[in-house]
């Protein structure tokens, strides 16, 4: 707001002009794009160390919240920035809160230098070497400006340890932290929605029902609960069976891997665009180690999120790495057959990309055998254009082929359910009696599903159409202008189609 950008919060008809986030095409007073956690410590000091080579004097200033101390970078960064002999000013801005409550043996010694004012002995950021200063009403502006007065132009790496209140102004925000983290601007007049069945409540049924059979399921979260439907009363019921690991994604898989291998039977539930995070993890941890994990990906799909946020990139991540199996559901019943399947089974890791969107159910039980890998299914056997259409996006595949039946044509329809493997002998088959085979996928094509497929056929005469997204960082686009602008609407498909038909 202090920048310029009040507008974006309360004025709803341009509340896509802002990120939310920083952004230096917004405004000067930004030095990067970031939209995730714990990263600032290291930015800062990157650009502290330049200001030092260039001999100029000026104070840098890197803000982070309490919440975000637990991811591991910010530890990186503060072991690193503690040894710069020149100005370097980190503020900490704790209010008791991550997205949920925090997790962690850090937050007990913040607790702790909250309650004696900062003048305890046993103090997190002197043991780093830091000199110190602690701020009792962070949401005092006076005493702000008090404080930023006598450490500005500091000589050494310095930590100024605010205490505040989240959401203070607003009393509903103030007693519900977790659900005020973020709303948008009409939050006050939105009206209650009916509840019905979601992917995430189907989820956390399953999950309970294994927690009152007495079975060894751990539920993993690294700080986004809400996000994925593990509300209060769900931690609660789930108790020791379930770990916020805090903003740790890299640790949260880690662990996994090791609840696996002990004989317990771990879920991690993580956002697709936070899931790159933890790379390493994935293919050293847990694939190279053949961990039988279940890991679940929400939120996997184009989408119009800020550049930051986008879902569209973890295909190519994980389906690529070798062990992982990765799985795409299409419904309610496929979705609780995989997640069955990986639950228990114990011969590797399993990723599921969670359906986005509204629930959809046929009402028949899956029966597939999902420990014989890479089976596509032919839903409707036809020929001369194939359409396989991946999770998402396999109802994209069956309006595509209505629209083709209408002039004639009359193509196979194929859910691959698997996104990391392909079926060399259904695909070998489509040969004898098609020409075309068309994928559709719900995130970036560069090293995605598609391309597995056309390099299958790529010494044959069969043609391949491959339908995702561009490699590219969009930021704050509509849906409907990123389907046109990837030719995802079943009329360009067609068109598409009917060009080389």
């Amino acid at each position: 707001m202090l920048t310029g950008r009040r507008h974006g919060f309360f004025d709803n008809e341009r509340l896509f002009e802002i990120t939310g986030y920083s952004n230096p095409q917004e405004s000067e007073h930004d030095n990067f794009v970031i939209g995730h956690t714990s990263t600032s410590i290291s930015l800062a000091l990157g650009l502290a160390k330049a200001r030092d080579l260039n001999k100029d004097n000026y104070n840098i200033i890197a803000l982070i919240g309490d919440g975000s101390l637990s991811g591991g970078q910010a530890f990186e960064g503060l072991n690193n920035a503690s040894a710069l002999n020149s100005n370097f000013i980190i503020i900490v801005n704790d209010n008791d809160m991550s997205i949920a409550k925090n997790q962690g043996g850090l937050y007990k010694n913040l607790q702790e230098l909250r309650q004696t004012k900062g003048n305890s002995e046993n103090n997190f950021f002197t043991s780093f070497g830091f000199d110190y200063c602690y701020v009792d009403k962070g949401n005092d502006i006076e005493q702000l400006i008090e404080t930023f007065n006598k450490v500005k132009d500091s000589k050494k790496p310095i930590v100024v340890h605010i205490n505040t209140l989240k959401g203070k102004g607003y009393k509903p925000a103030e007693e519900n932290k977790e659900a005020y983290h973020w709303q948008l601007p009409d939050f006050l007049n939105q009206k209650p929605v009916a509840v019905e069945q979601t992917y995430e409540s189907i989820t956390t049924d399953y999950m309970l029902s294994k927690k009152r059979a007495q079975e060894p399921i751990v539920v993993i979260n690294p700080a986004t609960p809400g996000a994925v439907g593990f509300n209060e009363d769900f931690r609660e019921k789930m108790g020791d069976n379930y770990i916020d690991t805090a903003i740790a994604e890299q640790h949260a898989v880690a662990l996994a891997s090791g609840l696996a291998k002990n004989g317990a039977k771990p879920i991690l539930a993580v956002l697709s665009s936070f899931i790159q995070r933890s790379y390493d993890q994935l293919s050293q941890d847990l694939a190279l180690n053949q961990s039988s994990a279940t890991i679940l990906i929400y939120w996997g799909a184009i989408g119009p999120m800020d550049a930051t946020h986008l879902g569209v990139f973890d295909i190519p991540l994980i389906s690529n790495i070798p062990n992982i199996v990765y799985l795409a559901p299409t419904n309610k019943e496929e979705y609780l057959a995989m997640l069955d399947y990986s639950y228990n089974q114990n011969e590797r890791p399993i990723v599921i990309r969670v359906p986005y969107g509204k629930l959809i159910s046929t009402g028949t039980k899956d029966t597939t055998d999902y420990s014989i890998l890479n089976k596509f299914e032919v839903v409707k056997k036809g020929s001369k254009v194939a359409l396989i259409g991946l999770g998402n996006f396999f109802n994209l595949a069956k309006e595509v082929r209505c629209e083709l039946e209408k002039i004639g044509v009359n193509p196979t329809l194929i859910n691959p359910k698997f996104i990391s493997g392909i079926d060399k002998e259904l695909l070998d088959n489509l040969k004898k009696d098609h020409d075309i085979v068309v994928t559709l996928e719900d995130g970036v094509l560069a090293g995605g599903f598609g391309e597995k497929i056309a390099r299958f056929y790529g010494s044959s005469n069969t043609k391949v159409l491959n339908f995702g997204a561009k490699k590219e960082f969009t930021d704050r686009i509509s849906l409907n202008t990123l389907y046109k602008r990837y030719h995802l609407t079943k009329e360009q498909i067609v068109e598409d189609i009917k060009k080389i038909l």
